[in-house]
């Protein structure tokens, strides 16, 4: 699970996704899988940077809060912004700053294709896990 955070028109914008996955080393890729009905991709889209924070094991109930009320997504949560508008979670198993690369229509999802401008690493966390219908983690 990830959280995808930028600020947009000086105010937070976010929310958890759960489809994040690696596609390319030249360039530096990555991608995300939103849902059309999405109110807050087309929100966040406009950002110039997208911070992606990889989410911690001890993380489920952020993810929660981060797929609830716009409003209230980043109430009580450690964040880091980058001078660019990217957003990340302070805790993060890792970090990605991105930018939008490519939007392609997959169905009822964008497949968004996000070109990566830096990495942060946190070190031996492990993350949070969507599985099933489930929050899990992995054994140890």
């Amino acid at each position: 699970m990830v959280a995808v955070a930028a600020q947009v028109e000086g105010a937070y914008v976010g929310m958890a996704a759960s489809s994040f996955t690696s596609v390319s080393l030249e360039p530096a890729l990555v991608s995300l899988s939103v849902a059309k009905s999405s109110a807050t991709w087309p929100v966040l889209r406009r950002a110039p940077r997208l911070g992606v924070s990889v989410l911690a094991a001890h993380h489920d109930e952020v993810c929660r809060q981060l797929a609830g009320q716009a409003t209230k997504r980043f109430a009580g949560l450690s964040l880091v912004s980058t001078e660019d508008g990217a957003v990340f979670l302070a805790d993060a198993v890792a970090t990605f700053e991105c930018s939008i690369f490519r939007e392609v229509s997959a169905g009822d999802h964008m497949l968004a294709l996000l070109r990566l401008h830096a990495l942060g690493d946190r070190g031996g966390a492990s993350p949070l896990i969507f599985h099933r219908s489930s929050f899990s983690r992995i054994a140890g």
